[in-house]
């Protein structure tokens, strides 16, 4: 009678095979298949067991694990050498098994009915889809942050991409950051994503060759994820990772091994202290959290419904799942602009360089996104097939990107900025020319701390200054202009605005391409 593996607990695996039963403590390691390092407890009947610890593909260890349990076990060795032949080919079996069941749990890719493909690919292709998808988001139960959900969900979309945008969200303690960015990768299917709650470095380089590539990695909290940076750093700039490592053969000798991991990925992260994080912030879109009471409010007034039993909740998951499915039906294609060399970015921002690769590279994902709505064409050189970027393309992605571009020219970081307009708008809804911390502390409820410094870079920019008060009674300050950031806006957004109409009324796509080809 044959003899069989019995595997159900998977961490202590019985094998019997007559006169001795065969325990494999600890079960086997799925990963590494040139070796079968294995606990044994082998015993009979009448005999204490015997516990070894070997790798059964190592024939020396092998032999000295048979010569010791016939001298302790009193049985021949053919019996013995038998038993663990059919032992390590049952092995072998069942960890193919799980390896198979494995793979097949991680590919959770939902294959779409015709009529699912049909309703993915008519949502993209139906008018104003950037408003639409706005608004579903919305449905799909994302509370307030209409451009910041919008903007967070394009760049998860340009993971599909060769060169996928990143994005940081940042906010206070308790904002509510971890929440939009779970909320929007929600509408992602779940086999083009994967969630980081705790990773170490070293561990990054340990995943498949091409299982991250064209993934979407959410990182749920920067703060507790500071092995990881280096190599996410290295995987969006170069679009892949490597490592060598040292290891021991099955004969004990070291050899170098390789380990390799490609992009491209999209990576998207929250963290409360933004400075931290310069080189990561360089490489991503900085997105604010809304704290105003109205957020606050928007989202108190959806969680009292959800309670009181009046959201739709299975209108919200039919949306979700509608939105899932456009994803999966956007396929990899390339964009062309024709339009980039007329494009610039405003003067004021600060490190203009990546932030115009930023631009032009969002531009090009909103392309991507309408891809339905674009006629393919062919490269006359190569073949290649391309789609090409619309003035409406450029006009949705400078709407969205208004508000990165102004944060990306602002002397402020986005805590101190945030807390300087609530502040203003505090003292024009009380009719107040001058303040001090206490009211100012007690009216915004901010830490004493947090405000600390937030003033002192007030002060430093000349946007807060001292009118009266002495350290030990506490000073009074008054705004020095109410303008700079209406200013700045202005600015910016005359500087896209002209670019635009300008384009719109002399030049055309086809009279770029034209232009090209006979240069």
């Amino acid at each position: 009678m044959k003899s069989t593996l019995n595997t159900t607990n998977p961490d202590c695996l019985t094998y019997e095979h007559p006169p001795l039963e065969i325990t494999v403590l600890g079960g086997i390691r799925l990963e590494g298949l040139d070796r079968m390092r294995v606990t044994l407890k082998i015993k009979t009947e009448e005999q204490q067991a015997v516990r070894h610890n070997l790798d059964l593909y190592n024939n020396i260890q092998v032999e000295k694990l048979i010569r010791r349990v016939a001298e302790r076990l009193e049985i021949g060795t053919s019996v013995i050498t038998a038993a663990l032949v059919d032992l390590t080919e049952e092995l072998e079996d069942y960890r193919m098994n799980e390896i198979e069941k494995q793979t097949q749990a991680q590919d959770k890719r939902k294959f779409l009915t015709p009529e699912e493909i049909k309703a993915a690919q008519l949502y993209l292709s139906s008018p104003n889809l950037i408003e639409r998808t706005k608004e579903d988001i919305g449905k799909a139960g994302v509370i307030g942050e209409e451009i910041n959900r919008l903007l967070m969900y394009l760049i998860f979309t340009s993971r599909k991409r060769e060169n996928p945008l990143h994005i940081i969200s940042l906010g206070s303690s308790g904002i509510g950051k971890t929440h939009l960015q779970e909320k929007v990768s929600a509408l992602i299917p779940e086999e083009d994503k994967l969630e980081i709650t705790s990773l170490s470095g070293n561990a990054f380089y340990y995943f498949g060759q091409q299982e991250l590539r064209n993934k979407l990695i959410l990182i749920e909290d920067l703060d507790g994820a500071e092995d990881v940076l280096y190599p996410l750093r290295e995987i969006q700039s170069k679009k892949r990772i490597s490592k060598t490592i040292v290891i021991k053969n099955t004969r004990g000798e070291t050899k170098t091994v390789t380990l390799k991991v490609e992009g491209p990925v999209s990576v998207a992260g929250c963290t409360t202290r933004e400075s931290l994080y310069g080189d990561n912030a360089n490489r991503s879109f900085l997105i604010y959290i809304d704290e105003s009471q109205e957020q606050d409010q928007k989202i108190m007034d959806y969680q009292r419904k959800l309670s009181a039993g009046k959201i739709d909740v299975t209108e919200e998951h039919r949306i979700t799942e509608l939105l899932q499915n456009t994803q999966r039906v956007l396929q990899p294609v390339q964009v062309r602009n024709p339009f980039a060399e007329s494009l610039h970015i405003p003067e004021e921002v600060f490190k203009p360089r990546r932030t115009n690769a930023h631009y032009l590279a969002f531009i090009e994902a909103v392309t991507f996104y309408h891809q339905y709505q674009r006629e393919k064409q062919y490269d006359k050189d190569t073949g290649e097939e391309f789609i090409a970027t619309t003035l409406d393309d450029i006009k949705e992605a400078n709407g969205l990107m208004k508000e990165i571009l102004l944060r990306k020219s602002d002397d402020l970081n986005g805590a101190t900025r945030n807390y300087f307009e609530r502040l203003k708008d505090w003292l024009q809804a009380e009719d107040k020319n001058s303040f001090t911390n206490v009211q100012a502390r007690q009216a915004l409820r901010v830490k004493s701390s947090n405000q600390k410094r937030y003033m002192a870079a007030l002060q430093e920019w000349g946007l807060i200054q001292k009118v009266q008060g002495d350290k030990k009674n506490g000073f009074a300050y008054e705004i020095a202009t109410y303008e700079d950031q209406n200013q700045r806006n202005k600015r910016i957004t005359t500087v896209l605005d002209e670019i635009l109409v300008h384009l719109s009324s002399s030049r055309s796509p086809k009279e770029v391409q034209s232009k090209k080809r006979t240069t």
